[in-house]
């Protein structure tokens, strides 16, 4: 995909932006809640952007187009009360949050367009239809890219709270090569050929 202009730029970035920041306030209330505070004294429990960019993350998302990160949230599973099914609750947080606000955004675009404007001639409600569409595609892509078990995303610690004995060994040996599967993804059309599919289907499913 090519870098984003400025006129996608200007409409894409502020959903981004949002899009990511609820994705790690959900990570850190989640955790917060099953009784970890390391998110509470990291500042990380509110949705303020500039809590949870980061700098070059976010340079990344603007060149791409496509892919970017936040800063993550730091929990200590030892304060949960089950180690384990915190660690998925945590996890499964980020892409569920993004998957609420994909159907909330859509239900806001369906509601105008559908209603008494129908297909809108005021320049705001077309932009405002164009941006609220862009952010359901972004975080149906946030959702589901993440939930990839690729380390350090969301899925690859879903996956390792799961797996038990040699599962779990076998993993972690894999784990090193993590991050040259990552830029594979990033870097090639790769992640495209996987998850399009997955999210066009989503897409179709709430819009």
């Amino acid at each position: 995909m090519l870098s984003m202009n400025l006129y996608s730029l200007l409409i894409t970035l502020p959903i981004l932006v949002l899009s990511l920041s609820v994705h790690e306030y959900a990570h850190a209330c989640t955790a917060y809640r099953l009784g970890d505070s390391t998110p509470k004294w990291q500042g990380r429990l509110t949705l303020n952007p500039l809590a949870h960019m980061d700098p070059i993350g976010l340079l990344v998302l603007v060149v791409t187009g496509r892919f970017g990160w936040a800063k993550p949230v730091m929990v200590n599973a030892n304060n949960f009360e089950n180690r384990d099914a915190g660690m998925v609750m945590v996890s499964l947080a980020g892409p569920g949050s993004n998957l609420v606000l994909a159907i909330t955004l859509a239900t806001i675009f369906k509601a105008i367009a559908g209603g008494p404007y129908g297909t809108p001639a005021n320049a705001f409600l077309y932009y405002l239809l164009v941006a609220l569409n862009q952010g359901v595609w972004i975080n149906l892509g946030l959702a589901v890219f993440n939930l990839l078990p690729v380390p350090p995303l969301d899925g690859s610690k879903i996956l390792a709270a799961l797996l038990k004995g040699r599962g779990a060994r076998m993993y972690y040996t894999l784990e090193r090569y993590s991050y040259i599967v990552l830029l594979l993804l990033i870097a090639t059309p790769l992640a495209g050929w996987i998850l399009t599919p997955i999210i066009s289907v989503l897409y179709r499913t709430i819009m």
